[in-house]
């Protein structure tokens, strides 16, 4: 049977490799994951372990609570005499002092902000290039001595810098120029730290940039021969002053790569979600595939009976065929995933993400899991075909056209769906409003409730295949229209001039005006037919020229018998379908997510910004110097200017995000209050407070509670809650807690602005937006909007994501669309004999090929019915779930997907209409 089973493999090499590209893809992006992730976070690794080097321990400055990155907030710095005092214990061989930034704007000759995506900008200060605390490499120029720089490799290259260049940077206040005095590398060979930008000056000129004049932030220490490391840490903080701390070099690397670990947690589980979808789909695919092929060898599982094989014997030889498959694809997959993770470090870059690499790094534990994912899979999805393949009774191999008998359990089959339908909605809702779930549970329950939804409407389909056939066949041929007219002046009939002309028969004379006609049109076509004539040429290829001048309207005869091969069997049609649904569900999902934030973050901005301009970041999210605001303050034409500053306070015992505003926020922005008026933003002064309702509610707070915030720094401001608000659907600007601006630069370390919002005398004009780009001209890295610019330029970073999902969705449509391949060709073989007897009877070529290319846009078109109205239904419960997010409607999107549709179902017809239509009718009525 080990024999039977691999010659039988490879007498179906066509369709062996059609079923095991959906494995290949999956396994691919499990593959691609995993090198991915281990790749980036060897490269973090690289890059915390060298900024570290030649240290034993660090004295840094210590906050109150654990900050997050991009907060606004940062470690309170401590004195410079610090340094001299920790040089002074014992075992102590050398100490270094340096401050750092992570909004250290280089700025080009154009005055432009140097940014690649969201990437950090790290300035810091180098008090000896040749220190053993140096983690930099000078590759060209000098270190920095005053009023110099050194920039890295990569952004001297991407922006044509060179040693003796004048770049500006800006830091804490405007712009300053100063002197490239070297290019300098980060780490060992070969490391790149993504988009971030370095930038290195000696400490007096850092300090002045980072407004921390006679101030540290680090200290870094490399122990004297003999001292224990513990020792030295203990020695070190008994002559700490309060609000420094000390902690080993190996501490600090893994605390700062705590965050980065997270995020490298998240970015697998992501995207080994969409490897999972790929897989799942592809488990669809292999399943039909096999279904379809087990009802082809009928009479051949038959015979094997009458020979006296057994029901495990033939139940084997299936499973036989899935492992090798399984294991053939896994491990191609497995090659696959070093390409695709390239692949996805590109993507990545494209959208603005780029991350550090320092090289593929290819773990035995991608291996091991891809292969079993694979294999497992794929031997999950043979279970019941091979099932049905031992019910072949051995009757059937003397029985012309003898077929599978229903299972016994085939009339539970709408019943079952339908529970199943049931089962995962309930699954999902609880998910969704279950109270008491944490993160891990919520993600569990929706990922089962979408497993059972899909699978029982990919089960309860078979019922509707048929009325559903007939009702988008008529929008297929239709579409089909609209699509061959468009392309048909470009490339259908330039490529059937030229076929004419080189493989046609007539007068030469008519040949040639046929291939100067065709060339005319499109070049690139002429360019295929010569390739094919060197073909036919160099091995005697004989290429069909077209008889059949290519038309645009719709053969009816034609599409009624695709739409009847569509019904004839509805279990095959929605099961091919449902791989297709998948994708386009979760793609539709995700447009009516995007849809629904975009519109309330719209929404949310036109109920609060009164004003004409905003200023931001030009990333539009990072905190930018409130000297900006105060530049922009002094142009013409100016009535107000109102900052929100950001930072982290710990309140309540939890840390949260807090805000402050100054005394002109009245004047731009509008709050709907439920306690108060606009009167309250101009007067918190030293105790006031405003918060939003539901934190109010939270929190059990009404007019006149006291709050109590920490700042970094330790120190407790005691406020008095002035106020509440019902924030809008799509968010606010501010915080937990909001005070006045005035409070917050007392209390916290380089207070930031998020956004300021302008007002100005004639609104929106041409000669205001200049003005502020004029007042803002020593602050490239700030930037004025109008109000729609600014609502574009929030959500440009979700459309990065969402460029990112739509990709990564894609691996599964195209699962699904070799799944619609795999299908026809098998169904082709099905039809062998009919096919010949259909061209004996006067059937051409083109419209065997019309019968095939409906029949696939048929099968494309219930897949994305079913997937796009699936995929709104699950997307409204989404967003009745999330209280910051309205249902909208994305109609521009759902027009795209179902164009996207047809051509699927075009694009997956070309190679089995062509095989269909190719078939010699004497040799297809003899087929067996």
């Amino acid at each position: 049977m080990i024999s039977f089973t691999l010659k039988g493999l490879l007498g179906r090499k066509l369709r062996t490799a059609l079923t095991a590209f959906a494995i290949v893809l999956g396994v691919a992006m499990v593959s691609g994951t995993f090198v991915l992730t281990d790749s980036i976070d060897k490269a973090f690794d690289s890059i915390f372990t060298s900024s570290r080097q030649g240290s034993t321990a660090v004295v840094s400055g210590k906050s109150a609570f654990d900050l997050s990155d991009g907060s606004g907030a940062s470690a309170p710095a401590f004195d410079q005499s610090v340094l001299e005092t920790v040089r002074g214990v014992a075992g102590v061989a050398a100490a270094e002092g340096s401050v750092h930034s992570e909004s250290a704007q280089l700025i080009d000759q154009a005055g432009k902000a140097i940014t690649f995506g969201g990437a950090p900008n790290l300035g810091f200060s180098i008090a000896d290039g040749d220190s053993p605390f140096n983690p930099l490499v000078l590759v060209e120029g000098n270190w920095p001595g005053a009023n110099e720089v050194v920039i890295d490799k990569s952004t001297a290259a991407k922006k044509d810098l060179a040693v003796g260049d004048t770049i500006g940077v800006q830091a804490e206040g405007p712009v300053q120029r100063l002197t490239i005095s070297g290019i300098v590398t980060f780490g060992s060979t070969g490391l790149t730290i993504g988009g971030a930008t370095l930038a290195g000056f000696d400490l007096p000129t850092a300090q002045r940039l980072f407004d921390k004049q006679r101030k540290l932030d680090e200290i870094a220490i490399a122990a004297s021969a003999g001292t224990p490391d513990a020792q030295l840490v203990k020695d070190v903080s008994a002559v700490l002053p309060k609000g420094t701390a000390v902690r080993l070099a190996s501490e600090q690397v893994a605390k700062d790569a705590a965050d980065t670990n997270e995020f490298i947690i998240f970015l697998q589980g992501f995207l080994l979600a969409f490897a999972g979808i790929a897989l799942f789909v592809g488990s669809f695919v292999i399943a039909n595939s096999l279904s379809i092929t087990i009802a082809q060898r009928t009479r051949e599982f038959a015979t094997i009976r009458t020979l006296g094989g057994s029901r495990r014997q033939v139940l084997w030889s299936i499973v036989l065929e899935a492992l090798v498959v399984g294991f053939l694809a896994s491990a191609i997959g497995l090659v696959a995933g070093l390409g695709l993770a390239k692949g996805l470090f590109r993507l990545f870059d494209a959208v603005g993400f780029t991350l550090p690499n320092s090289g593929l790094l290819f773990e035995a534990r991608t291996i091991v899991v891809s292969l079993l994912v694979g294999v497992v899979v794929t031997l999950l999805a043979s279970l019941r075909p091979a099932i049905r393949a031992t019910r072949v009774p051995p009757i059937a191999a003397v029985r012309e056209g003898g077929t599978l008998p229903e299972s016994r359990f085939a009339r539970f089959r709408t019943a079952g769906s339908l529970a199943t339908i049931m089962l995962g909605f309930a699954a999902l809702a609880y998910g969704l409003f279950g109270s008491g779930l944490g993160t891990t549970q919520l993600l569990l329950w929706m990922g089962v409730g979408a497993l059972l939804i899909f699978m029982g409407v990919a089960l309860f389909s078979a019922r509707i295949a048929r009325p559903l056939a007939g009702l988008v066949s008529p929008v297929g041929t239709w579409a089909v229209v609209l699509f061959s007219a468009l392309v048909w002046p470009l490339f259908t009939l330039p490529f059937w001039l030229v076929r004419c002309a080189v493989f046609g028969p007539g007068a030469a004379a008519r040949r040639v005006l046929f291939g100067v006609l065709g060339t005319t049109l499109n070049p690139f076509i002429a360019l295929i037919v010569f390739l094919m004539w060197i073909g036919h040429v160099v091995r005697g290829w004989e290429p069909e020229w077209p008889l059949d001048f290519p038309g645009i309207l719709p053969d009816r005869t034609m599409n009624r018998v695709a739409r009847d091969n569509a019904r004839r069997n509805p279990q095959r049609t929605a099961s091919t379908a449902a791989a297709l649904m998948i994708g386009l569900a979760l793609v539709t999902l995700v447009a009516v997510l995007a849809k629904g934030i975009t519109a309330t973050f719209e929404g949310a901005v036109n109920d609060l910004f009164t004003g004409d301009y905003a200023i931001t970041a030009q990333n539009n999210f990072s905190p930018i110097p409130t000297t900006a605001a105060d530049a922009a303050a002094k142009a013409s034409g100016v009535l107000a200017v109102a900052s929100t500053r950001t930072g982290e306070g710990r309140v309540f015992g939890k840390t949260e995000f807090v805000t402050a505003v100054d005394d002109q926020a009245a004047k731009v922005l509008s709050l709907d209050w439920v306690d108060g008026s606009q009167a309250i933003l101009g007067s918190l002064g030293d105790d006031g407070a405003f918060v939003d309702e539901p934190y109010a509610k939270d929190n059990k707070l009404v007019i006149g509670s006291p709050i109590e915030v920490q700042t970094p720094r330790g120190k407790v401001l005691h406020l008095t809650l002035r106020g509440t608000f019902d924030p809008p659907a799509g968010g606010s600007p501010f915080g937990s807690v909001t005070f006045s601006a005035a409070l917050f630069d007392r209390s916290y370390d380089a207070p930031k602005n998020l956004y300021s919002f302008v007002l100005m005398r004639g609104g929106v004009t041409p000669e205001n937006t200049r003005a502020l780009d004029a007042a803002l001209v020593d602050f490239p890295n700030a930037k004025a909007a109008t109000q729609e610019q600014f609502v574009k330029n929030q959500i440009s970073g979700l459309s990065s994501i969402l460029n990112i999902l739509y990709v990564l969705l894609a691996l599964s449509v195209v699962v699904s669309l070799f799944g619609i391949v795999n299908t026809l060709v098998l169904t082709v073989f099905e039809r062998t004999r009919e096919i010949g007897m259909l061209r004996a009877i006067g059937m051409t070529r083109h419209q065997t090929r019309r019968v095939i290319r409906h029949e696939s846009v048929i099968t494309a078109l219930i897949g994305g019915v079913l997937g796009i109205v699936l995929g709104l239904v699950l997307g409204g419960l989404l967003v009745a779930r999330v209280d910051f997010i309205e249902f909208a409607l994305p109609v521009a999107q759902i027009v795209v997907f179902a164009v996207a549709t047809v051509v699927v179902g075009i694009v997956a017809a070309i190679f089995p209409a062509r095989r269909a239509a190719h078939l010699d009718p004497l040799e297809a009525l003899q087929y067996e």
